[in-house]
């Protein structure tokens, strides 16, 4: 039986994508995507969303706007959960279904800093996204940044649109970087309440507020350890 597919391409409160921000990235990274294939497509709105939208932890916006695909394009960052929120509206804008997907990792990508804030080494709700071409779902993590990743050493992820991305399993010296622990499932739109309040039970450190996290700059957590 085909897999009905309605709600992984509709507009929704957090994947916005009938908003002017949402149509006006696509139509940007894509020009016209009739002329795309929907595995072109997905692979040119991942790389876009990778390497154009910071991967930012500190001062991250976890209100309802702030989650908002249209929100997030406009302040031009944000860390897992944001960018896969981007992810998938773009995508369900070009015509290729989605949806989010949520897991608790070890070794996130982090500073010392970020670490402390987090209370170890164990991230709640890491997000990526599951994109349907081909015929099955496939997923992809279009989450940190080339930048990014050159900093913390390790290897950019790549996303072919036929086989998972999940995430870099270890680093550019061959150590261990990253394993899920958990899945927490996938979702149609952004359950707000599930994932806000998961984190903010997991990493109260991190919040300088209610919905706005502490201040400071991964980037910046990064150049200063460069011998």
């Amino acid at each position: 039986m085909t897999e009905p597919l309605g709600n992984a391409l509709r507009a929704t409160e957090f994947l916005d994508h009938d908003s002017e921000p949402v149509r006006e990235f696509v139509l940007d990274v894509l020009g016209d995507p009739a002329e795309l294939t929907a595995i072109e497509r997905a692979r040119e709105l991942y790389y876009a969303v990778r390497d154009h939208i910071d991967y930012e932890v500190y001062g991250a916006d976890l209100s309802r706007d702030g989650l908002r695909a249209s929100s997030i394009l406009k302040r031009g960052k944000g860390f897992c959960v944001h960018k896969s929120i981007v992810y998938a509206a773009a995508v369900r804008a070009a015509g290729v279904p989605s949806r989010l997907v949520y897991g608790d990792v070890r070794n996130h990508l982090a500073s010392e800093r970020l670490r402390e804030l987090v209370g170890g080494d164990v991230f709640r709700f890491h997000s990526l996204a599951s994109v349907h071409l081909e015929g099955k779902w496939v997923k992809a993590t279009p989450v940190f940044n080339k930048v990014l990743c050159r900093l913390y050493r390790i290897t950019p992820l790549e996303f072919d649109g036929r086989s998972d991305s999940l995430y870099h399993p270890y680093d550019e010296s061959g150590r261990r970087h990253m394993e899920f622990l958990r899945m927490h499932g996938e979702f149609d739109d952004f359950p707000y309440d599930l994932v806000t309040a998961g984190i903010r039970a997991a990493h109260p450190k991190l919040f300088a507020g209610e919905e706005t996290m502490v201040t400071g700059s991964l980037v910046s957590e990064a150049v200063s350890l460069v011998p």
